[in-house]
């Protein structure tokens, strides 16, 4: 009797369920938000890598996306704008006094883009277009173009995202050209001049900052980012293709540069083996062996250091993605 019973109530209210499972296809869920599709890092912006092109514009393509269970049903205009705001709140949690730290916003002699972007009825996502010109910028100063979604006061056909880091954007914007990036440097030593013998100072990684197609810059020994005047301490190192040299020398006579050799590169190009699509590119720079002079740690003494070695990169290009900014795996 207890089985007959069960069998009926489960007619009587099958019904129900089905139906509130049918409806949960047709009915939103969420609400349809807009934000843009930025990740932040654990610096707190989201890095993009666009290719460096000598009096040409690059372009990248920042997705805004609209949120929910089901399609936006509207054509719709977003609004973007920049966002100085956030980039100054940023800077002040992150860095406090430290003032030569502090991210400094993307002139708009870099970039162009527009005041809208539009997104379709029956689309979630479309593609803001941002034109960059890098001519002649300094990558000594880390570069953020903060943008933010407007609300839309007139016709109110969208909501931005409530959650802050989704409505707005810290785009770390990082041009690279084909030697750029970042580096293994286990092999490259600094030693204190005159003690090469010795145990050497040693980084894991280095990073080779874009100055034209050809040519890059990396700071001195133990310099990084974190220095106050690392403007002082850059190396530059150009790239010829026709001989596989490369060129070291820096515009800064104080630092008192010199090489000692002259380094030569070569690049190897390999398909992934468990994902065809995916290209291997390593480009080793070996041979180098240059001295500087850090001259401004001190009131008292200057420190001379040897630098010798080589450093090694793979970058991973999708082949299935023409666009050649989105491409690389970083």
């Amino acid at each position: 009797m207890k089985k007959i019973y069960y069998i009926v109530l489960f007619f009587m209210v099958a019904p129900f369920l089905f139906s509130a499972c049918n409806d949960e296809w047709t009915e939103e869920q969420y609400e349809h938000f807009v934000s843009f599709k930025a990740p932040l890092n654990d610096l707190g912006v989201s890095p993009i890598y666009v290719s460096y092109k000598t009096d040409e514009v690059s372009n990248y393509k920042l997705p805004v996306i609209v949120s929910g269970s089901t399609l936006n049903p509207d054509d719709i205009s977003v609004k973007v704008a920049l966002d100085p705001d956030t980039l100054e709140a940023l800077n002040y949690e992150r860095f406090q006094s430290r003032t030569d730290l502090y991210y400094k916003q993307l002139t708009d002699s870099y970039f162009t883009m527009p005041a809208s972007v539009d997104i379709k009825a029956g689309e979630d996502v479309a593609l803001l277009n941002i034109d960059f010109n890098f001519e002649n910028i300094d990558l000594a100063d880390k570069w953020i173009l903060p943008l933010t979604i407007l609300d839309d006061t007139e016709n109110g056909a969208y909501t931005p995202h409530p959650r802050k880091h989704y409505k707005r954007a810290l785009l770390r914007v990082m041009p690279f050209n084909d030697y750029s990036g970042t580096y293994g440097a286990a092999n490259l030593k600094t030693y204190i001049k005159g003690s090469e013998n010795g145990a050497p100072i040693v980084k894991s990684n280095i990073q080779l900052y874009v100055v034209d197609d050809h040519t890059v810059f990396f700071y001195a020994g133990m310099v990084d980012e974190d220095r106050i005047d690392r403007h002082n301490y850059k190396v530059y190192a150009e790239f010829d293709q026709e001989t596989d040299e490369v060129i070291l020398y820096s515009d800064n006579p104080d630092m008192e540069f010199q090489s000692y050799s002259t380094p030569t590169y070569t690049v190897d190009e390999q398909m992934d083996v468990t994902r065809p699509y995916l290209l291997k590119r390593t480009t080793i720079v070996q041979g180098i062996d240059f001295s500087f002079k850090d001259y401004s740690t001190s009131d008292v003494v200057d420190y001379n250091f040897t630098v010798r070695g080589q450093i090694a990169m793979e970058r991973r290009i999708n082949t299935q993605i023409p666009d050649e900014n989105q491409a690389i795996e970083w």
